[in-house]
């Protein structure tokens, strides 16, 4: 993958709370790249720095796009669902939370698939629920 540094310093800042400037890094990473392993990196963290959902999904939609690892699918169809259900697609909210629990498979027994299984119940919840709200473990928040 190419811009690893760059993209991991962007991320930072917005896990630091400077989404804009988060937006702006992995924007320019975006345009700097043809790689579609790196761009599917860069669209599924631009995501998560979108202020609103309907930008959040089209960069959930270009991170499923150039996906080249199948590990990735469970949790970009976990955000995808996230995303649907949030909009109040509540068909297409429950096709890729399907999706998403069809990949779990291929997640290790990690903190990390821990961290994604929680998540599919989580929106899970939320979709029978209908909760549109944004959830507090969202990484968008």
């Amino acid at each position: 993958m190419e811009h690893l540094e760059q993209i991991t310093a962007a991320v930072g800042l917005g896990h630091a709370g400077d989404r804009e400037a988060a937006r702006e890094q992995l924007g320019r990473l975006w345009d700097a790249t043809d790689d579609r392993q790196t761009r599917c990196a860069i669209a599924h963290y631009l995501a998560d720095v979108q202020d609103e959902t309907a930008d959040e999904l089209v960069w959930d939609v270009r991170a499923l796009d150039d996906v080249q690892d199948e590990a990735w699918l469970p949790s970009l169809h976990l955000n995808l669902a996230d995303d649907y259900r949030r909009l109040g697609d509540t068909t297409r909210a429950g096709e890729h939370l399907a999706l998403a629990r069809k990949h779990l498979g291929l997640l290790g027994a990690d903190g990390y698939g821990d961290l994604v299984r929680g998540g599919v119940d989580r929106v899970a919840a939320a979709l029978a629920a209908g909760n549109r709200d944004r959830l507090p473990t969202n990484p968008s928040t």
